[in-house]
């Protein structure tokens, strides 16, 4: 790739960035925010003033020392404490309201990206789509960190640099002289010629450092992947150590970590080589620009052309004038950990907008899921479901669930949960459309209840707060469930998931329903890892409870059948699934009519392990947590 190329590449980077991060100076607080800003830029002003200050004093020092003046000292020892207090107060300034900067357009881009991903189910849906949207929560958490922090970094150490190399260029000019230099028999003068030198040989420098660094950026983007995804396992192991504690998956989790990890040492590996290179070559530049400007200037210094003070103040004007112009070498490596950010920030920005895009449609039809008055029954009119890429999954198909009716989906357990899916609003891809009751409340039970860490107040009431529960009514539905124990942990903090069995996490789904009294309830396998006595102590928990209410059952009939008045079937063939209605009657139906899709060759679950149902904790987990439809 050219350097055009690269260049408008950057620049491109650099216009999106700000596109979707620039907001936070026209956000509600912007008049703060601008006035931070501000107030940065005068402080960056006062930090370039003390080096220069520090020039100048040292050019009288050194002069003062040369003709032995004790009176001229003792001033510039006062200076001196003058020069240290006011560096003091700029820099520790300059620190503080930086940092709030820093921290204010994290928090801001944060809360942007969380509101684009989180919402809608696009947390799920996103994972259904192609495009560079890997672990999103790094993104989030790292990513967007680097993304402002090291922007904000750079432009101050640019704007530092830029103004230093004002400062220094009119001092640097002014102590050069106008030297004559005769070329063919041509005497010329050359004022200012110590500038540029400087400028030859910061160009020099910089042009090398950009052509020996440039593997930095590659490096930097290819080991932040490597460590997401390293990350991203070990997040995993913990969220599912309970089932790989039950199947004894220690081996196989440990092999496919230290694989991942082998990721990880590659990319540090390339990154070190490319580091080491400029390391080597940066290391030689800093030691060479220190002599350098002495031994140019030492021959006018000998020649009695210049004071020793002028000799140093030389010296040290050169050096910062180099050191202004070597900002693209000493942040070369910290500029391409912020390219590298940007890019997955906006990797993911992309996939969200390509996920609106996707549900929009694209000119082709997707499930509209409505709210209607005056309707008390859920109607499925022309649906289809398909597959991301276009596949049907369920053939077309009309059905209508009238209130208070008790409904068995069972067949095709993939087919099912798409279902389950699409009528909670978070599986688009088909067309058709499913009307719901304006005014009523619908609550989807999944077979994994998500339990939120915090007080077990607050798994009860989620997803609404904690304190809308009562003592008395999480006692009452705590011992409804079976889980008395409880009862003294309801405002204990745990990680639910973690220290409860899966078939207490499902009873606390039971809990949670009976909590949030809805009218319409879809349970998909939301007692499948109970005991037969257990699971009919829940369905009877049900009947009881809720009379007035739908239930849809979503999985094996098992000890369902006596619970329900119609199935409905999922039929797969010919690659699709075809939905069949039928009357449910338990003795012309019986269980082997229709296979569990848990249990492979009819095997019954081992009795000594009850959770053993759960899914392989290496695969990415199909279902949704449970979650209430609120009428918009």
């Amino acid at each position: 790739m050219s350097i055009r190329s690269r260049s408008r590449e950057a620049a491109s980077i650099f216009r999106r960035f700000f596109a979707i991060a620039g907001g936070y100076w026209s956000c509600e607080t912007k008049w703060t925010v601008r006035l931070m800003t501000v107030s940065l830029a005068a402080l960056t002003v006062g930090q370039v003033f003390v080096p220069v200050a520090i020039n100048l004093w040292s050019q009288r020092l050194f002069d003062a020392l040369e003709q032995r003046s004790t009176e001229r000292l003792m001033t510039l020892v006062l200076a001196a404490g003058g020069i240290l207090l006011f560096n003091v107060a700029v820099m520790v300034g300059h620190l503080r309201v930086k940092r709030k900067l820093q921290l204010g357009w994290r928090r801001w881009l944060t809360r942007r990206v969380v509101e684009g991903w989180l919402v809608g189910g696009r947390q799920h849906l996103i994972s259904l789509v192609p495009g560079d949207h890997d672990n999103p929560d790094g993104r989030i958490a790292e990513d967007v960190r680097v993304a402002t922090e090291y922007a904000i970094d750079l432009a101050l150490s640019l704007s530092y640099c830029l103004l230093l190399l004002i400062g220094f260029t009119s001092i640097l000019w002014s102590i050069s002289g106008a030297p004559e230099v005769t070329l063919f028999g041509v005497t010329v003068r050359v004022p200012g010629w110590l500038l540029y030198v400087a400028l030859l040989y910061a160009a020099a420098g910089t042009t090398i450092a950009l052509l020996v660094g440039q593997p930095l950026v590659h490096a930097a983007n290819r080991r932040q992947g490597y460590e997401a995804d390293f990350r991203f396992a070990l997040a995993r192991v913990r969220e599912r150590a309970q089932p790989i504690a039950l199947l004894h998956g220690e081996v196989q989790e440990r092999r496919r970590l230290e694989g991942l990890f082998h990721g990880v040492k590659l990319g540090w590996k390339r990154q070190t080589r490319a580091l080491s290179d400029m390391m080597a070559f940066s290391s030689a530049y800093s030691v060479l620009s220190v002599a350098f400007p002495i031994l140019v200037a030492a021959p006018r210094y000998i020649s009695g052309a210049i004071s020793l003070g002028v000799l140093m103040q030389t010296a040290q004007a050169f050096q910062q004038t180099v050191a202004a112009l070597s900002w693209p070498i000493d942040n070369l490596a910290r500029a391409a950990e912020w390219r590298a950010s940007v890019e997955r920030v906006l990797g993911l920005h992309d996939a969200l907008r390509l996920l609106d895009h996707e549900l929009a449609g694209n000119g082709t039809e997707r499930i509209v899921v409505e709210r209607v008055e005056d309707v008390r029954s859920i109607r499925f009119e022309g649906v289809t479901l398909s597959e991301p890429n276009g596949h049907v999954t369920i053939e077309p198909f009309d059905l209508e669930i009238p209130h208070r009716e008790r409904l068995l989906i069972a067949g095709d357990p993939g087919a099912a949960v798409r279902l389950f899916k699409a009528v909670a609003g978070v599986w688009p891809w088909g067309r058709g459309r499913i009307v719901l009751p304006a005014r009523s409340r619908v609550f989807f039970m999944p077979e994994r209840p998500y339990l939120p860490s915090g007080p077990l107040r607050g798994v009860l009431s989620y997803p609404i707060a904690a304190e809308s529960i009562e003592d008395w009514q999480a006692r009452e539905v705590l011992e409804r469930v079976g889980l008395d124990h409880l009862v003294p942990m309801i405002d204990a903090m745990e990680r639910w998931n973690e220290t409860l069995p899966m078939s207490e996490q499902q009873r606390l789904g039971f809990a949670r329903l009976l909590v949030r009294r809805p009218d319409w309830i879809f349970l998909e396998g939301a007692a499948s890892t109970l005991d037969p006595r257990g699971e009919e102590d829940m369905l009877h928990l049900l009947d009881a409870e809720f009379p007035e209410s739908t239930l849809i059952f979503v999985g094996h009939p098992g000890g369902l059948a006596v619970h329900h008045q119609r199935a409905l079937l999922l039929e797969r063939t010919n690659g699709s699934v075809r939905l069949r209605v039928a009357d449910a009657d338990p003795a012309a139906t019986p269980d082997a009519t229709i296979p569990d899709p848990r249990l492979p060759d009819s095997t019954l679950p081992d009795p000594r392990l009850p959770d053993s149902t759960l899914p392989d904790p290496t695969l990415p987990d199909p279902t949704l947590p449970d979650r209430e439809l609120t009428p918009s």
